[in-house]
């Protein structure tokens, strides 16, 4: 019987949810941050200007399943703006946005307004407040259109300045450290 193995990623901004760079873009891969085994997948993706927690297997079984509509992905997202109750109520009932060229509504999803989080500060800085407030919320949803989470904070008039992928099904982010890697025995059940 084959063991797989699982870890877990605090994936800094600036990195691609990759190992190959399509694009040879001047940015930094998955590989870069740890030895991965040889077969190692992301699950799913944040795209480079995005951070946080991004989970990795040999499985592909596991893969497909995380991927699936079954397993709940929640964002932190600093928007542009002091976001109100009446644009978080739109988010939680479906936005339209653009997807592969055509209109897509989004499905209803959990939405509301945070606290600040306690993460530290971006390595590249997002903007100084002299250029206006900006405000906190929580996404969860359990599909993922490209670039979904952004595109649904600029339809409701808010765009999205930070995006922070913080907990995947019962896995959270918590403390592991900007760029830091942990082996764990299983994802999810």
């Amino acid at each position: 019987m084959i063991k797989h193995k699982h870890f877990i990623l605090h994936k800094p901004y600036g990195t691609i949810s990759q190992f190959v760079n399509p694009h040879k873009r001047k940015k930094g891969l998955l590989g870069d941050l740890y030895d991965f085994p040889e077969g190692t997948m992301a699950i799913g993706r944040l795209d480079v200007n995005s951070e946080g927690l991004l989970l990795l297997t040999t499985d592909g079984k596991t893969s497909e399943y995380i991927r699936s509509k079954k397993v709940d992905k929640e964002y932190y997202v600093q928007v542009d703006g002091v976001i109100t109750q009446k644009e978080i109520n739109t988010l939680k009932l479906g936005v339209e946005i653009g997807f592969d060229g055509k209109k897509y509504v989004t499905k209803p999803c959990e939405a509301s307004l945070i606290n600040p989080p306690n993460f530290p500060n971006r390595t590249q800085k997002i903007r100084d407040e002299r250029h206006g407030p900006t405000s906190w919320i929580s996404i969860t949803l359990n599909e993922g259109k490209f670039r979904q989470v952004r595109k649904m904070t600029s339809a409701v008039g808010f765009p999205t300045l930070r995006l922070i992928r913080v907990r995947i099904g019962t896995i959270l982010l918590t403390d592991l450290h900007l760029g830091e890697v942990k082996e764990i025995p299983l994802l999810i059940k």
